[in-house]
């Protein structure tokens, strides 16, 4: 037996991603979202009233016996990220977590008893804004989930958020790894929502192995506060690419695009502490922009690359403040590139890894450079190095 995704009880109608936001809108979403999460519950305890057995065979213990350490890659994105979640992966003594809180929302209070329940829903719901761009055709290629033939969900019906990216950068078959978690999250005992998240990690590595965990998602330094109250103990590579480049990259992202659009209504909001912390999304916002967004429509607004790199530099600039005072590396994409037995070998023993040679030989062959300069081609490339000169200052004295 499987566990299937409930569909959702009505749809709202399609809405662009410059609508509008009602009340009244704001109201249907509340309701949808309210009566889904009702009919998942229903569907859940079907679930696990025919999988007792299993559970209660299965346990797993908070940390996983081995785990040695947690560590975060945090960065602008756009900058060499997704390929080194690819890289860490390979290495056999690294557990690579890919887009997990991207994708998974960090909505948990830091403090506090969460039901087990409550930390299956952050996990199995499907990701609002996410869902609605892959409904579109405007997912980011960072989703893997919605590529794979023969997979169980859709974007109609609703893909778990944990399936986007984090399930099959680790399997081939994440249906079957969906249903293990299914089976096992929802029997664990309230407890604060750092210990679900190292319970799981550690279920994650029992599983798949690796001794240090490493959680790698995209646009992730405007989070850092979030991460370091949620884990103390953790550390960060920051790793960091020029800004021209990245604005140019981020400019041509279905991802960045919307995260402007996004950035736009939470000032209009007046809610500008949120406007960097793509982690905890509002799930009313998210759902307000529409159930359905357009690739092209999205690719087609007037959003100049001048603002990319205002966002990046508004992103190094908090991250790199928020990073003060803890243990972390920073490393330069553009190193990555020009040498990367070098860079890797600084990364592995910041790891307190291996630096394997094999394992440093595919990760060099796997890296793709042909990319790099692309802003010196452009038009408005001195305007983009005077709006990222100040961060890129910084980024040299560190």
């Amino acid at each position: 037996m499987t566990w299937t995704m409930p569909p959702p009880p009505h749809r709202l109608p399609t809405v662009s991603a410059t609508s509008p936001r009602t009340d009244d809108l704001l109201s249907l979403v509340t309701a949808r979202h309210q009566e889904f999460l009702t009919l998942m519950t229903e569907a859940q305890s079907h679930f696990l009233a025919a999988h007792q057995h299993v559970a209660a065979h299965q346990p797993v213990t908070a940390q996983a016996p081995g785990v040695r350490s947690l560590v975060f890659v945090v960065s602008t994105g756009r900058c060499g990220s997704t390929a080194m979640s690819n890289i860490l992966n390979a290495h056999p003594d690294i557990l690579s977590l890919s887009e997990f809180f991207l994708t998974v929302r960090t909505t948990l209070p830091a403090e506090g008893l969460v039901p087990a329940e409550e930390f299956w829903h952050t996990l199995a719901d499907p990701h609002p804004l996410f869902n609605a761009m892959v409904r579109g055709g405007a997912g980011l290629p960072e989703f893997l989930y919605p590529d794979l033939a023969g997979a169980r969900f859709t974007a109609n019906t609703g893909i778990p958020a944990i399936s986007l990216t984090s399930l099959p950068h680790l399997t081939n078959t994440p249906d079957d790894l969906f249903d293990a978690l299914a089976a096992e999250v929802p029997t664990w005992p309230a407890q604060s929502a750092r210990d679900h998240y190292l319970r799981l990690f550690g279920w994650f590595a029992a599983r798949f192995g690796g001794t240090v965990v490493v959680e790698r998602s995209g646009m992730s330094l405007g989070c850092v506060p979030w991460l370091r109250q949620c884990f103390p103990d953790a550390r960060f590579v920051h790793l960091h690419r020029n800004g021209p480049d990245t604005a140019v990259s981020m400019s041509r992202h279905t991802g960045f695009r919307m995260q402007l659009l996004v950035s736009d209504t939470l000032e209009l909001l007046d809610r500008q502490a949120d406007r960097l912390n793509t982690f905890a999304l509002p799930v009313d916002l998210a759902s307000a922009l529409g159930d359905r967004i357009d690739r092209d429509h999205l690719m087609g607004l007037d959003l100049p690359v001048t603002r990319f790199a205002q966002l990046w530099s508004d992103l190094i600039e908090h991250g790199t403040r928020e990073l003060a005072g803890t243990q972390h590396l920073a490393l330069s994409y553009e190193d990555l590139l020009a040498t990367p037995e070098p860079t890797l070998r600084e990364l592995a023993a910041f790891l307190d890894v291996d630096a394997d040679e094999n394992w440093m030989r595919h990760s060099a062959a796997s890296l793709d450079g042909t990319r790099a300069g692309a802003a010196e081609r452009l038009p408005e490339f001195e305007a983009l190095k005077q709006i990222c000169a100040p961060m890129t200052d910084q980024l040299r004295m560190r």
